[in-house]
């Protein structure tokens, strides 16, 4: 009994352990900037400036696979998978697309290259691109985010943004700011691209 008692014990520092260090390296990722324009109920209004993104897609089959290939090609390309062998910082967060059609994800780049300083993809299926420069609106939630999960914050956000006189532009976007195995603090958000007036 007391070795199990030892062995529980120590389960529970290793694993202590090992959420605070891949929490703080997810610190260190740099992030996406934005400007919060204001906090509405249960939702923010944001301004996001263009990013240079690296994007893939996949005709949608309703599984995990897609997204799984499409992580796999784009980290790939930071990892080397290019024409100069260059390694890329990996960011925060990544972006997936609801389409019903399609699966589509986007990495966002460093904020240090500019579109001529970055290299060339192997995989002709990845387009580099910069995001548009406008107004969004932004949906919270914490734990691990099913797609059913997904899809109940974005039927939140898309009544929250009804109640409150908002128009939707385009397709609702799921965003994920951790690696697979963090299992703390885990950040995730639904946004979408929103017609804002400035005097609202």
């Amino acid at each position: 009994m007391k070795v199990m008692s030892i062995i529980v014990v120590i389960a529970i520092v290793l694993f202590t352990l090992f959420a605070y260090m891949s929490y703080a390296s997810n610190k260190k990722v740099e992030r996406q900037k934005y400007d919060l324009v204001k906090s509405e109920n249960g939702f923010e209004i944001r301004f996001y400036p263009k990013a240079i993104m690296a994007s893939v897609s996949s005709v949608k089959n309703g599984n995990e696979k897609d997204a799984n290939q499409n992580f796999r090609r784009l980290a790939g390309y930071i990892f080397g998978g290019n024409k100069e062998d260059q390694k890329i910082a990996m960011t925060a967060p990544v972006y997936m697309e609801r389409d019903a059609a399609a699966n589509k994800m986007s990495f966002v780049l460093p904020s240090g290259y500019n579109m001529n300083d970055l290299p060339h993809p192997n995989d002709s299926t990845i387009t580099l691109h910069y995001s548009d420069e406008r107004h969004y609106a932004a949906l919270k939630f914490g734990g691990f985010a099913s797609d059913d999960k997904i899809a109940r914050k974005e039927n939140e956000l898309k009544e929250l943004l009804k109640n409150s006189g908002y128009e939707v532009v385009g397709n609702f976007n799921y965003l994920g700011y951790n690696a697979p195995w963090d299992v703390i603090n885990r950040e995730n958000e639904i946004i979408v691209k929103i017609k804002y007036n400035e005097v609202k």
